[in-house]
């Protein structure tokens, strides 16, 4: 696969990704509209007991959240849409047919997804900067990091499941319904501590959860999670393995 097919490809999956609604709504404007509406209600206060806002405000808790969000949207709802939706209509098997590898779909999504991320964490930043004062983030190097590998990780998830549902119209719908688990159970919705503790533990168990935490450490001055980190690449990993052997077929 060289640079220039790798380029054109993405810049297809792009222009169509522009056409999807749902896809921007989702990456692009909920989590900002959540920034918002949480950022009136929680403020730049201190959390009074160190506990429920990791000690931090909450609006310094939920920026770097509802980045996790963007990234989830990316992974759970737009990736998996796509892919079903060109294994739907037949679009694969004519890319085999004609001689391109489909893995240079499979990467160009991967690149778009990121853009897509980075446009969109972008814009929730922006916002929360501009109308809830949240902390600067003690280290932005690593909260870029936490960041872009946890887009490829939810990304390569996405890639599994749009192999396995069969239509777009699935894909999108197991999507929005697991982007709202996630939210809710992942950390980027009630703080987990105010969970009750069975939601708490099968929240440990989404895969937005070590995203949070390994965005919110280096933000709010504890170091790089290395435990978090890695458990985001081995879930791109084994995502992207399954993807390629589903995807063979």
């Amino acid at each position: 696969m060289t640079g220039r097919v790798l380029r054109e490809a993405s810049r297809v999956e792009l222009a169509l990704l522009l056409r999807e609604p749902v896809a921007l709504v989702f990456a692009l404007a909920l989590p900002v509209v959540n920034v918002v509406v949480l950022g009136a209600v929680f403020g730049d206060q201190p959390d009074p007991t160190e506990d429920v806002f990791r000690g931090v405000s909450g609006s310094t808790y939920y920026t770097p959240a509802y980045m996790s969000l963007v990234a989830a949207a990316v992974g759970l709802i737009v990736t998996p849409t796509q892919l079903a939706g060109y294994r739907e209509r037949g679009v694969l098997r004519r890319i085999r047919a004609s001689g391109l590898p489909v893995s240079a779909v499979l990467v160009s999504q991967v690149v778009v997804g990121l853009v897509l991320a980075v446009v969109g964490a972008a814009l929730v930043l922006a916002v929360s900067f501009a109308s809830n004062e949240p902390d600067v983030p003690a280290d932005v190097f690593g909260v870029l990091v936490a960041f872009l590998l946890g887009t490829v990780a939810l990304t390569l998830l996405g890639l599994v499941l749009g192999a396995l549902l069969p239509t777009a119209r699935a894909a999108q719908g197991a999507g929005v319904m697991l982007w709202f688990v996630v939210l809710i159970l992942g950390g980027a919705g009630p703080p987990p501590d105010v969970l009750p503790d069975a939601m708490g533990v099968v929240g440990t168990f989404t895969p937005l959860r070590p995203l949070v935490i390994a965005l919110q450490d280096p933000w709010f001055g504890n170091g790089w999670n290395v435990v978090q980190l890695l458990v985001l690449l081995g879930l791109g990993v084994a995502s992207g393995a399954v993807a390629a052997v589903r995807l063979r077929r």
